[in-house]
């Protein structure tokens, strides 16, 4: 009888699977080496060496600009310099939307020009017609009907710093929902207080949207102080404001997703994804955003790749194309390795600037049997001041459409208290980078990309149903 019961608790072990799988762990030696790693990253300056020369060489990159073709033939060379074993290319394409030109200016009796810059997607034109204000963007959802009917719409909402940027969520939202919200008011222009936390005369642009069966206004961006100005004007008496814009979509266009990778040595065909995106608005010249990213994964897989011994898994470093006007890139990679969902370990995208990494965590369908191994990781990346937070973070915005696919994710957690002060805007330079908090990062994604490549186990990935088209 005794045997008998152990039979059938045999087969119920069997059949119940992952949930009496051994937990992933990391073998005591590449936890050594992770150390070891961690120390040489600290003192190695190839990640800003290669953020300085893609801001230098290549400087602003909009996606489908001819800048944007010369940052896809520098990235391939940049990870041949680097020593990655295989370089190549994958296809993306996309709407093209220029900018050439921006003018706003108060005309009547306080005449005067006001400083913005066109919101990604707004199609060219100039109004003139009187300023209605919104303190925030409920407040222009809850106006009348046909109450902006031939005027211009103003949302002055101003976003706060956290060193998460949380309330980019409320910053970002005026700005993708607000045009057409105003549409539907009537109003034949748009304008926002930018989404930013600075206070420079320097407009934050970014991309919008315009609803299904609604006609496109100018929609464009005011400098922070610029947005103070038009208030205290307002609070004067009726406003009148004129906008002249040229800019808009022009066809498609076609970039690439550039990928690097050192090979594994056991398992070359399981990889552990990590980078950042390539293109960059046009104001500045795209150093935190997301020169930082390319700079700290290409110099993670490279310090990876200079060891005497290849991790168990492949370490695939991609530099994504068009994140900033729809995720193209990341969504065009998921896409491409859908059948190979459960071949990717972890994925992970730096995309928040350079402030330094304060906390760390994954995720994945079925995180229980990588708890030991996330732990382990964030035992040796306690010492570059990270600490380990559980049930916490996400996945970035380019590797996203991966996850949704099922696939494992790592949260680097960098500190964006003053990243909103430069986020599309002119003043993102190579300037605003701290070598010291860059060194930090790329110590940090070293060392994870490496052990997540060593483990003994997965991380939980698994592959999901593709969702049909138009569904």
């Amino acid at each position: 009888m005794r045997r008998r019961v152990l039979a059938i608790a045999s087969t119920l072990a069997l059949l119940a699977g992952p949930a009496f799988a051994a937990p992933t762990t990391l073998p005591p030696a590449s936890l050594a080496t992770a150390a070891e790693l961690r120390e040489q990253a600290l003192k190695d300056d190839t990640g800003w060496k290669v953020v300085e020369s893609l801001t230098t060489e290549i400087g602003p990159r909009i996606a489908g600009s001819e800048a944007d073709a010369r940052a896809v033939a520098w990235a391939v060379a940049k990870f041949k310099a680097l020593g990655f074993d295989k370089v190549w290319t994958e296809p993306v394409t996309f709407p093209k939307w220029e900018r050439r030109s921006e003018h706003a200016e108060v005309t009547g009796t306080h005449a005067q020009p006001l400083t913005i810059t066109a919101l990604g997607g707004s199609p060219g034109g100039t109004v003139e017609a009187e300023v209605v204000r919104f303190a925030d963007l409920a407040a222009l959802q809850a106006a009348p009907a046909g109450s902006l009917t031939g005027k211009i719409a103003f949302v002055d909402y101003q976003m706060t710093a956290y060193r998460d940027g949380r309330d980019y969520g409320n910053g970002g939202a005026v700005r993708s929902k607000g045009p057409s919200e105003a549409i539907r008011k009537g109003a034949i222009g748009f304008v926002m207080r930018s989404a930013g936390t600075d206070s420079h005369r320097v407009p934050h642009t970014g991309i919008t949207r315009f609803d299904d069966g609604l006609t496109p206004v100018p929609a464009a961006a005011l400098s922070v102080p610029d947005a103070n100005q038009l208030a205290r004007l307002l609070a004067l008496g009726p406003t009148t404001l004129k906008i002249s814009l040229d800019c808009g979509w022009d066809g498609k266009a076609t970039s690439y997703n550039v990928i690097g990778e050192i090979t594994g040595r056991s398992l070359p065909k399981e990889v552990v994804v990590i980078g950042g995106h390539l293109d960059s608005w046009d104001l500045g010249t795209g150093a935190v955003d997301d020169g930082a990213g390319v700079g700290i994964t290409m110099a993670a897989g490279h310090l990876i790749g200079q060891l005497k011994q290849a991790p168990k898994r492949t370490i695939r470093v991609v530099a994504f194309a068009n994140e900033e006007q729809g995720l193209y890139g990341g969504k065009a990679y998921a896409e491409a390795h859908a059948k190979d969902v459960v071949r990717h370990q972890l994925a992970a995208e730096s995309d928040f600037g350079a402030g330094r990494i304060y906390a760390f965590n994954t995720g994945s369908p079925n995180p229980a049997e990588s708890r030991e191994a996330t732990r382990q990781i964030a035992e040796v990346l306690k010492q570059l001041g990270i600490e380990y937070a559980p049930d916490k973070g996400g996945p970035g915005p380019d590797v996203g459409p991966l996850t949704a696919k099922g696939g494992a994710w790592a949260w680097l957690a960098q500190d964006g208290s003053d990243y909103f002060h430069l986020h599309h805007t002119a003043d993102d330079t190579l300037d605003k980078i701290d070598p010291a908090a860059l060194a930090q990062n790329v110590a940090a994604y070293t060392v994870f990309a490496y052990l997540a490549a060593e483990a003994d186990g997965s991380f939980g990935s698994e592959a999901k149903p593709t969702t049909p088209p138009n569904e």
